[in-house]
């Protein structure tokens, strides 16, 4: 887990510890026939998020359909999830804060749908045999919250100046569409946002179609390779867009928000020099697709490495750029299984972040390790406050 906040703020190698992280697992294996099926778990077992996450069942895909209205800040969402049964089942729990539950089926059958804090408990008409592969469909609507954690950084669903921008790490997503909120689980996801005409909805993957009806547009967006919950995201507004062939071959989006777009006009050569940099540094780029988004989100304090697209508040320098997209590498096709680890994220994102200054004339890592070791640096306070994993 590589969040962009802790990173602007404490960008040392061991100093990401701070970025919250804990314990986790896969849900519980169970008995095989319909007839000893059990109730799904609600968390997996983490230590710091023990509520994250659910038991008896693997995501393999998501195929989201939101439609979002800026002015009134409704958010209308149809999920539907397809999932394989790690035991039998007689229930199953999804991650969901705030919205409300207008229907649920599992395949394709009415279910009964129960809501605890930030459970949403679904009960099949008919209980389902492990090893099957189901699928459930949530429809739901109302305004998506914006979550302010202990650090007082917010997350999930929050309002710009003219749309929204979707942020998840580390429980953002249950805001805005119900899933096993837990980084073990990974999966596909189609993701397809209906804005009023003028806006763009951009979210990760690659943009498979765009059409405009009754004066909205609908934007349909593809992601083929697994992905956390955490690194979705969906950032509406009236962008500037622009797109490009990386000098891999990459094809590229960027949407930047007007009011960034003279501090990011060259956030294209950015991205582009960053990616030939580190796929030569770390190995071939592992998604089939580039890009970033620039908000304008004054007071957010961070950046995400949303898969394919990171989110920056606002125009990043080169360092940042550099940061959040060395995570499509450590963090988004390497991804920890339990969130104590996402140090591990952090420091290599941040030891690249060295790798880059000293292929650039500047520093050596290791004089930027000394100067962290020693104190001299100027954001290297409290980073020896305690060690990594054990925040």
């Amino acid at each position: 887990m590589a969040t962009g906040r802790f990173s602007r703020v404490l960008p040392g190698l061991l100093l990401i510890a701070l970025c919250a992280g804990c314990t986790g697992g896969a849900g519980a294996q169970g008995a095989g026939g319909a007839s000893r099926a059990t109730a799904g778990g609600a968390g997996v077992g983490d230590a710091l998020f023990p509520r994250l996450g659910n038991g008896g069942y693997d995501v393999r895909r998501y195929r989201l359909a939101l439609d979002y209205t800026p002015g009134s800040r409704h958010l209308e969402g149809t999920a539907r999830i397809t999932a394989r049964a790690d035991r039998a089942l007689s229930s199953f729990h999804l991650d969901l804060t705030g919205l409300r539950v207008r229907r649920a089926t599992v395949n394709g059958r009415p279910a009964k749908a129960a809501r605890s804090g930030t459970e949403l408990v679904l009960t099949p008409a008919a209980a389902l045999p492990k090893g099957r592969t189901f699928t459930a469909t949530v429809v739901y609507d109302g305004r998506p919250k914006t979550l302010t954690g202990e650090d007082t950084g917010k997350e999930g669903w929050i309002s710009t100046h003219d749309g929204a921008a979707a942020l998840g790490e580390p429980t953002g997503s249950m805001t805005w569409f119900p899933g096993n909120h837990h980084p073990s689980d990974k999966a596909a996801y189609d993701i397809a946002v209906t804005v009023p005409q003028g806006y763009t909805a951009v979210s990760n993957g690659e943009l498979k179609g765009q059409e405009t009806r009754d004066r909205r547009t609908t934007f349909r967006w593809h992601t083929g390779e697994p992905m956390a919950s955490y690194l979705a995201t969906v950032a509406i507004g009236r962008f500037g867009v622009r797109t490009a062939t990386t000098g891999k071959g990459l094809p590229a989006y960027l949407a930047v928000d007007p009011t960034e777009a003279a501090g990011a006009t060259d956030i294209a050569e950015q991205v582009d020099d960053v990616i030939t940099w580190e796929s030569r540094t770390f190995g071939p780029y592992p998604f089939s697709s580039t890009g970033a988004v620039v908000g304008h989100l004054p007071g957010l304090g961070y950046a995400l490495e949303t898969q394919t697209k990171p989110f920056f508040d606002a125009a990043p320098d080169q360092a940042l750029v550099v940061h959040e997209l060395a995570h499509q590498w450590f963090g988004n096709s390497v991804t920890p299984r339990v969130w104590k680890d996402m140090w591990l994220n952090e420091g290599f994102a941040t030891y690249a972040e060295w790798l880059w200054e000293e292929d650039h004339d500047g520093r050596s890592a290791q004089q930027i390790f000394d100067d962290f070791y020693d104190g001299t640096d100027d954001e290297s306070e409290g980073i020896w406050d305690f060690p990594p994993a054990d925040p």
